[in-house]
C-alpha cells in the first residue's frame, strides 16, 4: 500500500479504521524528511497491512501544534488507536522496521492497563 495524506479531516477515521498506523510528520523544505521518505514510502510497499500516512506540517499546522511537533521528520505509531511511538528524527530503514517489529509485538491488554494506570493518576 502506498503512502496517504493525511489532513485534520481523515486524522480521526484513519486512526479508529485502522490497527496499526505511522504517520510521518514532514515539511517539503526539510531535508531528513526527504531522505527519509523514500524509506517510509518503500516500508508501506512492504507492509500493506499497516497504514503509511504523511502529515505536511506545514499545510496541516493545526494538527502538527496538537501533537506537539517540534522537529522533523517526526514519526509516530499509532495501534487500536493509542500512540504507542513517537520520535524526531530520520529513521534508516533497518531502524524503521525495528519501530514496525515492536508496534507489531506489542501486547494490548498491557498497553491499555498502563494506559488506564496513567489516566488514574
Amino acid at each position: 500500500m502506498a503512502t496517504r495524506e493525511i489532513t485534520k479531516d481523515n486524522l480521526e477515521r484513519t486512526i479508529a479504521e485502522n490497527e496499526i498506523v505511522l504517520l510521518d510528520f514532514w515539511a517539503d523544505w526539510c531535508g531528513p524528511c526527504k531522505m527519509f521518505a523514500p524509506v517510509f514510502e518503500k516500508a508501506s510497499d512492504e507492509h500493506p497491512d499497516i497504514v503509511f500516512g504523511k502529515i505536511d506540517t506545514e499545510a496541516q499546522q493545526e494538527l502538527s501544534a496538537a501533537f506537539g511537533i517540534t522537529s522533523i521528520p517526526t514519526l509516530a505509531a499509532f495501534r487500536d488507536g493509542i500512540v504507542v511511538f513517537a520520535q524526531p528524527g530520520a529513521l534508516g530503514a533497518p531502524q524503521l522496521g525495528q519501530v514496525i517489529d515492536a508496534v507489531e509485538g506489542l501486547d494490548m491488554d498491557e498497553v491499555r492497563a498502563k494506559v488506564a494506570e496513567q489516566n488514574r493518576s
